[in-house]
């Protein structure tokens, strides 16, 4: 696997006291107030009565703080992401394990990516439990959050008071900054990653190797095709990114496969893909690197004859790139750890 590397130039911004996560590139928010808040919620027939916890802490501070509510899960979890879309009717996907999985393997990964998942603003990263029902999420700002059964407020408070915070009324004067539209003209976001040529490995091949390792799977009706705001949308267009492998089993050659078709929903375009790939009986599908809704006037030129309403699912284009000893494969291939599919961002 190549190595996921913070740039080296990159300068961190600060608020007065409160420094920021170095994806932030300008900002004109003002600093915020380092403590955390807490309310309660009323739990439902399968959820108990909660307190939620979100503290807020500067930088440099943040890691232990970190580490240390993650020890308040128990042994056996399931991993969240939120990380920003590029669909182009969705402004966030969220990805949720499949099934439980042991803390130990979550922290692995967690602690193995640690650097990039604490400075990139466009990805929050998580884990939740139902036994107790505990649920620990570091926010795309970096925020820490905490939802625990309410005979847990007095272990929580201490792990807040134990790192130098105590309750405030608020942190930030204004939304907090995840909330504001990506059109915020008071915020701008940069790249954390080192990228020296076109195959740095960059945050979807991170997000690939989080997707295998933690069994995620995207969170939203494969069977459906909606909006933000559940809108139904019929047929839209679709682009996606494949990842495959020699049929016959070279470790050093696989192709990258890129698709543009029209579907009614995530189950439709990966049945459309799958029917593609038989096709091409010489390459093996390994998983989908990025799937992706695109709207009609974003289509490249070779699909310009297509018209803007389309009622038939159809494949419209297939390209295979090969990759071989001239060109480095993906992170995962020959890796060990190839698994699950579902879309990405």
């Amino acid at each position: 696997m190549r190595e996921f590397r913070l740039g080296p130039d990159i300068k961190r911004l600060s608020l007065g006291a409160y420094q920021l996560p170095l994806g932030v590139a300008e900002t004109n928010l003002k600093e915020p107030t380092q403590g955390f808040t807490v309310r309660f919620q009323e739990g439902t027939e399968e959820e108990p009565d909660t307190y939620v916890f979100h503290a807020v802490m500067s930088h440099d501070k943040l890691r232990p703080l970190v580490d240390a509510a993650f020890n308040l899960l128990p042994k056996e979890v399931t991993p969240v992401v939120e990380i920003g879309s590029r669909d182009a009717y969705r402004t966030v996907d969220i990805y949720l394990g499949e099934e439980p999985m042991p803390l130990v393997e979550f922290l692995r990964s967690w602690y193995e990516f640690e650097d990039v998942l604490l400075e990139d603003v466009t990805i929050g990263v998580g884990a939740n439990a139902e036994d107790p029902w505990v649920d620990i999420f570091v926010d795309s700002w970096k925020g820490v959050l905490i939802s625990v059964p309410v005979e847990l407020r007095d272990e929580v408070e201490a792990l807040f008071n134990a790192h130098g915070l105590t309750e405030v009324m608020s942190t930030w004067d204004e939304d907090l900054p995840e909330s504001r539209g990506s059109d915020d003209e008071t915020l701008v976001t940069r790249d954390v990653l080192e990228i020296v040529d076109d195959h740095s490995p960059d945050l979807d091949e991170l997000l690939l190797i989080l997707r295998e390792k933690w069994l995620l799977e995207l969170n939203v009706d494969r069977e459906t095709n909606v909006d933000d705001a559940g809108r139904h949308l019929g047929m839209t267009l679709w682009h996606a990114i494949v990842l495959a492998t020699n049929s016959e089993g070279e470790p050093d050659r696989g192709a990258y496969i890129t698709v543009w078709m029209t579907a009614g929903s995530l189950a439709q375009a990966e049945e459309l893909l799958e029917d593609a790939l038989l096709d091409h009986p010489e390459w093996v599908f390994e998983s989908v690197y990025t799937m992706d809704r695109v709207a009609f006037d974003d289509r490249p030129p070779s699909l310009s004859h297509l018209p803007p309403t389309r009622r038939r699912a159809a494949m419209h284009e297939l390209e295979i790139e090969p990759w071989g000893e001239d060109q480095p494969p993906p992170p995962n291939f020959g890796g060990g750890d190839s698994g699950g599919s579902g879309a990405n961002n």
